[in-house]
């Protein structure tokens, strides 16, 4: 049995900062390991690495000088574009200046909360999917951080693709291109040419190239295709600059579309296997969502009109993406010299906001190890800093698909929920591993106990 009197696995820092030597090696393996105690107790931690500042900022104020009210001074940092710039190109997630803020205005009206929750109906259809599927299992365990990135993919493919694309071969392609993405850190760590090999380039490679020419199909089967649909590639074609009217060509649509494959199932896939996991080992949070579902769903699909009395299974995803955010860090890069509060940054400084360890920051939450919910109620909201929780980042970069994530994890969860206990492989840790994303890297086994 998992002890649950203790807190949930978390990343064990260094008390004291790497060597040069030690530190690319752990950047290599897991670079979150890379980040000392200090950075979980100061409200700003320096280094210097390769004749480069870099500065850990935890401070909710000097987050907000950084993401918000000096946001120009910064662009995104190297070592997530020489990551991310390959498979995504310059989509909202990596394009700087105009070119961002055109797309930004053209993309925004389809993530409206009320357009997203129109496809409520199909997120449950794909999560009712899942259940049949798990029915099926007899008891037998599965990898949840799979399950539910097979699920979140199905629903990407309705609501985005239409049903086009194979979930299997794409979620494969998703993990080949993110593995070797540690070496791709170390190495812009120390300001390596980006031309160098590394272990797992060449997967990586053919990983991109198949996701970059499965969505290339897709926009052009729908260029020449007359039908009409509701899916948000459709929405995006449809699209227009409120400023220009300009509409993305081929290359900003799929630049943007594997952005929100990639960022919104993967990054949902993830808070949902984390909650799971949470929920195994708090058994009464489990049975209090279900309580919660019974009595605002009933034993019907969860429509748009439940999602938002499902107040404590939001709850639950809010503290689980606090304790384990899927998208773990915000890394700037200072584009002048600039001065964030009392600190002095020249040109070229690397500015991290480490979101994984300002939500468990000694200085912003109490016991900020430990699972609760409660911290998420609306009082408690509204007396917490805005910017010491961001589980989608903050300022004009916000992640624009926040509506799509929160909507669609209520959804599965609520579902699930109701119709299973997942339990966990007794005396399995996972260990949370940055790939990009927060991951357990070596899975999430568990068994699927039907209620009823």
């Amino acid at each position: 049995m998992t002890d649950r009197n203790v807190h949930p696995v978390r990343v064990s820092p260094p008390m004291r900062p790497l060597p040069t030597l030690r530190l690319l090696a752990a950047a290599v393996r897991n670079p979150i390991e890379t980040w000392p105690e200090a950075v979980y107790r100061e409200p700003v931690y320096r280094r210097r690495l390769a004749g480069r500042d870099s500065v850990f900022v935890c401070d909710p104020e000097l987050i907000r000088l950084v993401l918000v009210e000096q946001a120009g001074a910064f662009v995104k940092g190297e070592t997530m574009r020489r990551a991310l710039e390959p498979a995504l190109g310059t989509g909202l997630l990596t394009a700087e200046g105009e070119h961002w803020r055109w797309q930004r205005r053209t993309a925004s009206p389809t993530f409206r909360n009320e357009r997203i929750l129109g496809f409520a109906p199909q997120m449950a259809a794909a999560a009712e999917r899942t259940a049949e599927r798990w029915r099926g299992l007899n008891g037998a365990e599965v990898d949840v951080a799979r399950e539910m990135t097979l699920t979140t993919y199905d629903i990407i493919a309705e609501t985005m693709l239409g049903g086009g694309g194979d979930p299997h071969r794409v979620e494969r392609a998703i993990t080949d291109y993110l593995d070797p993405l540690g070496w791709v850190i170390a190495m812009s760590l120390i300001r390596a040419p980006a031309w160098l090999p590394y272990p797992g380039r060449r997967r990586g490679d053919r990983a991109r190239r198949f996701l970059r020419d499965e969505i290339g199909r897709i926009i052009a089967r729908r260029r020449a295709s007359d039908e009409a649909r509701n899916d948000l590639v459709s929405l995006l074609l449809e699209a227009r600059d409120s400023e220009t009217g300009q509409a993305m060509g081929d290359v900003d649509l799929a630049d943007n579309i594997l952005t929100f494959i990639n960022a919104g199932h993967e990054t949902t896939a993830l808070a949902l296997t984390w909650t799971l996991y949470l929920l195994d080992r708090h058994p009464e949070a489990a049975q209090r969502i279900r309580a919660e579902v019974r009595g605002v769903v009933g034993d019907g699909p969860v429509l748009p009109e439940h999602v938002g009395a499902l107040s404590f299974t939001r709850q639950v995803l809010s503290e689980s993406m606090r304790l384990y955010p899927p998208a773990a860090i915000v890394i700037r890069e200072a584009a002048r010299d600039v001065t964030v509060g009392a600190i002095r940054l020249a040109a070229g400084a690397q500015v991290y906001v480490p979101i994984y360890a300002v939500h468990r920051h000694a200085m912003l939450w109490d016991d900020p190890d430990a699972f609760d919910p409660e911290r998420f109620s609306p009082q408690a909201a509204r007396e917490r800093h805005r910017y010491a929780y961001l589980p989608f980042g903050a300022g004009p970069r916000i992640c624009i698909g926040m509506s799509f994530a929160l909507v669609e994890a209520t959804v599965i969860l609520a579902a699930l929920l109701r119709a299973f206990r997942p339990r966990l492989r007794p005396g399995f840790t996972p260990e949370p591993e940055l790939r990009v994303t927060l991951r357990p890297g070596n899975g999430m086994p568990m068994t699927l106990e039907p209620i009823g």
